[in-house]
């Protein structure tokens, strides 16, 4: 498979969100890895706060179903996520934890989770760049929906200063972590698919 198809998820929605340009630097590096990018927002994606009981009465909503497809449709995920107390945002927690939850047409559990490998990177004014929320985030994919997460990953500490005017990372080791971690991702899906 030449091509694989690579989404890239920024875990914020916030206006100039330095995740969001960390997920647009991301989809930039896997197509100049060749691969078949697609980027989307979780604005495009609202969803209720994830209610087991909501869940039970009237299934998944319908955003988390389309989310799920989505990412199904996928051979490699690319997620940008922002710390929130050394943690996960909660708008990219609970899209995971509804998009869990979708099972269509005899599915295993966690079928999106399984469809092919995640790469993760984080931009955060935090010195220590989102590596924290990271490791919560890995815990989540890995332990929780038994996702394959690549070892390798990107933080990107004191974000505010750390792209030029054009976006790109300042940083040349930053900018070449992320180049492997894309080509990495590429390559996994490749070998996965």
């Amino acid at each position: 498979m030449p091509h694989p198809k690579i989404l890239v998820i920024p875990g914020s929605v916030r206006n100039r969100s330095h995740n969001a340009r960390l997920a647009a630097l991301a989809a930039k590096e896997l197509a100049l890895a060749d691969a078949d990018v697609s980027q989307i927002s979780l604005f495009d994606y609202i969803l209720p706060l994830y209610d087991p009981d909501h869940d039970v009465v009237s299934g998944p909503p319908p955003n988390a179903v389309k989310l799920k497809k989505m990412m199904a449709a996928h051979h490699g995920i690319f997620i940008a996520s922002p710390e929130y107390n050394a943690s996960v945002s909660p708008l990219l927690k609970n899209a995971i934890d509804w998009v869990s939850r979708v099972r269509e047409k005899g599915e295993p559990a966690y079928a999106a989770f399984h469809a092919g490998p995640f790469a993760l990177g984080s931009a955060s004014s935090e010195p220590l760049g989102g590596a924290r929320g990271l490791l919560a985030l890995r815990q989540v994919l890995e332990l929780g929906c038994g996702a394959l997460v690549l070892p390798e990953q990107v933080t990107v500490p004191n974000a505010e200063n750390a792209f030029d005017d054009l976006d790109n990372l300042k940083d040349a080791r930053q900018a070449t972590a992320l180049r492997s971690l894309a080509r990495r991702l590429v390559e996994v899906a490749q070998q996965l698919s």
